[in-house]
């Protein structure tokens, strides 16, 4: 064996940013003195089980190892405990399941410059993965091993409750812990009743016993971000987020948000109490829970939600007391547009609160047929676990396939505001497109899959593969291929092609002479107008944008 060191030529180093000391240090608004009855809960400096941020007065937050230590010594001492790893990140650490961790290499990104919104700790971690994707983001998608675990763990243990705990940015206000879920318009209406009339009003009163302000995650919400007195509105998210996800999947699913300019005692102390009682009133009323959960799996509506928003034009029905913090705007010479200021001072207000209508919807069909080539979408359908067949034989069937029109790059972000160019989001790029119905009998090859949709993730197999959905795999870029011309035709053949159709075709030539007097663009494109002539060919692809995955009606 013959081993060898190769020396590298010298390289000059990558110079370090200096920023000013007036760079590094945010200016956050005022903070509101607090003193909750939860403060008794930190543990005497002399405990053998406390924690690294008690040893430190919550100043610091520990690493990724310190947490695995002190867990290690927990499980040690309790035989009901295990620490098992629902999988590894990119980075190669474990993603224990009874650790608070989930995005353990953005944990480990750790520096005093990670949220600039965020009161305390002194050195925070990053919110995204080490691929610069966010978790909480990836549910529908399934794009990173994180979240290929986690979903793992969901089929796997089938929780009764699944508990997503962040901190927010946005606005201030007097909340500290705010939680929500998919209200009674979603999937889940009777797991929706359940946290709404049961789960929320037991921990609410149990957090404001301890002293913490609680409320909805609707409070950030702002509909205009200087002007509260516009009022909020109300979430239905999307499954790419994890109260989405779960309402899609009949998983009772709360989403936390601490407030990120609460001080992060305050924030650690209200989580601990959140969870402790989530914990102890889940498992006295599991049995309501249970049958909520089953209801929903049962009842396979015929009509299933896909979208949802808040139409700001309707007169306003509903009003909400919101507490919040005083705040006042003025033009800014810094950014040209208005600057908000909050001046630490506690105010309740009455303000509308609005809440989103459906959008967009689609009938239960029986099944959904998707042909061999897209076997990547069918392995994240097997991910989520939804049953599904694959057939050994060609099979004729009689199905509504899409033929996508006016398909566009999402140019948007997250708050629906323009950018200039169509950007990539989490990793992809989203398109967006109109589905036009072609009742058809498809010819599916043999290793075709057949996903019924009367199943228990029906709801989610709709969400899925259904263009119209948000988080559709269309919509996020599976499905891209089937946008592309690979075959045409040249103008020196297609030109006495179009003067021999128009001339024996009145009908067509007059449905050309309309087309140029009221289409600008098509009768400024000689590209277009000879592309015009060329689809109404046998020639033309005739799958060129049709949409692969068939409807079984």
């Amino acid at each position: 064996m013959i081993s060898a060191a190769i020396a590298e030529p010298p390289t000059a180093a990558t110079p370090t940013p200096t920023f000013s000391e007036a760079a590094t240090q945010p200016i956050l608004p005022p903070v509101v003195p607090w003193d909750g009855k939860s403060r008794a809960l930190a543990v005497a400096k002399n405990d053998p089980w406390i924690t690294p941020s008690e040893k430190t007065d919550f100043r610091t937050t520990p690493s990724y190892d310190e947490t695995m230590a002190w867990l290690r010594k927990l499980v040690a001492a309790a035989p009901g405990l295990k620490m098992i790893s629902l999988g590894k990140s990119p980075e190669g650490r474990d993603i224990w399941m009874v650790v608070p961790i989930f995005n353990v290499d953005g944990h480990e990104r750790s520096s005093k410059f990670g949220r600039v919104n965020q009161r305390g700790p002194e050195e925070v971690g990053w919110r995204t993965n080490s691929k610069n994707l966010n978790l909480n983001r990836d549910y529908a998608k399934i794009d990173t091993p994180e979240m290929e675990a986690m979903i793992r763990a969901l089929n796997q243990w089938q929780p009764d409750l699944y508990v997503d705990i962040h901190v927010t940015d946005g606005a201030d206000y007097q909340y500290d812990i705010t939680f929500g879920f998919n209200g009674a318009g979603g999937h889940s209406p009777a797991i929706a009743s359940w946290l709404e009339r049961t789960f929320t009003p037991a921990v609410t009163n149990d957090l404001a016993a301890m002293g913490h302000i609680p409320g909805s995650t609707d409070a950030a919400n702002w509909i205009d971000p200087f002007d509260l007195s516009k009022g909020i509105n109300a979430w239905l998210a999307n499954p790419r987020y994890s109260n989405g996800y779960g309402d899609a999947r009949h998983l009772p699913a709360v989403l936390v948000e601490n407030h990120s300019l609460k001080p992060y005692d305050q924030r650690v102390l209200g989580t601990y109490v959140f969870l402790e009682s989530t914990i102890r009133f889940t498992a006295k009323n599991e049995k309501t829970l249970r049958q909520a959960v089953e209801t929903d799996r049962r009842a396979k509506v015929a009509t299933i939600p896909l979208s949802w928003d808040v139409d700001l034009a309707a007169p306003v029905t509903d009003t909400i007391d919101y507490k919040a913090i005083e705040s006042r705007t003025f033009p800014s010479a810094i950014s040209g547009g208005l600057r908000i200021e909050f001046t630490g001072k506690p105010v309740t207000t009455k303000i509308p609160y609005r809440r989103p209508h459906v959008t967009a919807s689609v009938a239960r069909p029986k099944a959904y047929w998707i042909p061999p080539a897209w076997s990547e979408v069918v392995q994240r359908l097997q991910l989520h676990g939804i049953q599904f067949e694959r057939i050994s034989q060609p099979r004729d069937v009689k199905v509504t396939m899409y033929r996508l029109e006016s398909m566009r790059i999402q140019g948007t972000d997250e708050s629906k505001r323009a950018v200039e160019e169509a950007q990539p989001f989490e990793g992809r790029v989203q398109i967006t497109a109109q589905p036009v119905a072609e009742p058809r009998t498809e010819h599916y090859v043999a290793g075709s899959v057949r996903v019924p949709a009367d199943q228990p993730l029906g709801d989610l197999v709709a969400v899925l593969l259904e263009p119209a959905s948000p988080d559709s795999f269309l919509q996020w870029g599976f499905f891209d291929e089937i946008f592309q011309h690979t075959e045409y035709i040249e103008g020196y053949i297609l030109e006495p092609m179009a003067e021999r159709m128009l001339g024996s075709d009145p009908k067509l030539a007059e449905e050309f002479r309309q087309k140029l007097a009221s289409d600008d663009a098509f009768r400024a494109s000689s590209k277009e107008r000879l592309r015009w002539f060329y689809s109404k060919t046998p020639f033309v692809d005739e799958r060129w944008k049709l949409y692969p995955v068939g409807r079984e009606e």
